[in-house]
């Protein structure tokens, strides 16, 4: 019988994961590709406030992330993206808890993320994300299709997690997944 446990490791980005992160991204629609400096910038400058997952070297998972100076109790969320061959095992969510956790980001107590309307599986993540914090999740239009995108774009809805509090938990490394 073949051992189906897979090992993660959830860590902080390097620069050197621009690149993988920038190709994880392009094969994860309706993601919006960037710049291939733009992830390197995410995995450098805004390291502390992001997430990789990795698998025998494999990046498995990004979440690209930051806080502002004048909300320091606010991460915002701006990208998740999870490898076709490893979704379905909650790793998206498990960076998610993992990154809130993390030593740094302390204060914390809010994400704020934005998803279009149709992205189900977005909203599935973030409304269990809540579930999971023990807190409320509230929504509303930041960017409408009409007034901020011309209709080239659907709008984009500003979802808000919190408040919650992790300070009394610690992150775990590596984790091991059944798939």
């Amino acid at each position: 019988m073949p051992n189906n446990t897979l090992i993660f490791e959830f860590r902080t980005p390097k620069s050197t994961d621009g690149q993988a992160v920038h190709n994880l991204i392009k094969r994860c629609p309706p993601l919006d590709p960037n710049s291939l400096y733009c992830n390197l910038l995410q995995c450098s400058y805004f390291r502390d406030s992001s997430i990789t997952v990795e698998h025998k070297g494999e990046i498995a998972g990004f979440i690209s992330g930051f806080v502002t100076h004048n909300k320091p109790e606010i991460l915002f969320v701006w990208q998740v993206a999870v490898d076709t061959k490893y979704r379905g095992l909650g790793l998206a969510k498990k960076m998610i808890l993992e990154l809130v956790k993390r030593k740094g980001l302390e204060n914390i107590r809010y994400i704020e993320t934005t998803i279009t309307p149709d992205n189900t599986s977005s909203w599935q993540l973030f409304k269990s994300v809540s579930v999971a914090l023990e807190t409320k999740l509230n929504s509303k239009t930041l960017f409408d299709q009409e007034t901020h995108f011309n209709n080239q774009h659907a709008s984009e809805q500003l979802v808000k997690i919190g408040p919650f509090n992790t300070r009394d938990t610690q992150p775990k490394q590596p984790e091991e997944v059944k798939s």
